[in-house]
């Protein structure tokens, strides 16, 4: 692996990280902002070959991360990360599992519970004057859990 590979995966594997920080802090600015001017995500649901939802933009992505601030605290967890590199564009594929504390539906006011998405991100990503960025980002829900918090 030569210096400028290692450079852009170094750079690359910083996205995949920094869109679980910025999701953890809804901070949905800096999260569009590692998207391309006109990056989609589209979100999946296991089984589902068409998508639930699609954010095309850093104006649609941004205002559909704000939507994560109903939750007390989210902690996202990525692993299991892989690239390929082909010149100016590349193509990865990253684990996560994401907690979402949620009150208890019709529970104790302070009940909590834990609703845990386990993910799969595809991702293809584009090098552009700011650098790389996303250039499409598909979210596949493989399976969900809830917890209660004690």
């Amino acid at each position: 692996m030569n210096e400028q590979e290692r450079a852009d995966r170094h750079e690359i594997r910083k996205i995949v990280d920094d869109y679980a920080l910025f999701a953890d802090r809804v901070d949905n600015e800096s999260l569009a902002g590692l998207f391309a001017p006109d990056g989609v995500l589209r979100i999946f649901e296991r089984g589902n070959p068409e998508p639930v939802r699609q954010r095309i933009g850093r104006g649609e992505i941004a205002e559909a991360i704000k939507g994560l601030s109903r939750y007390d605290v989210t902690l996202h967890v990525v692993s299991n990360h892989y690239v390929e590199i082909e010149g100016d564009v590349a193509t990865g594929e990253s684990y996560c599992r994401a907690s979402h504390i949620r009150p208890v539906e019709g529970g104790a006011p302070e009940a909590r519970e834990n609703y845990i998405m386990n993910i799969r991100y595809l991702d293809e990503f584009i090098r552009t004057t700011e650098g790389w960025r996303i250039s499409k980002r598909e979210l596949q829900v493989e399976f969900t859990e809830v917890s209660p918090i004690l």
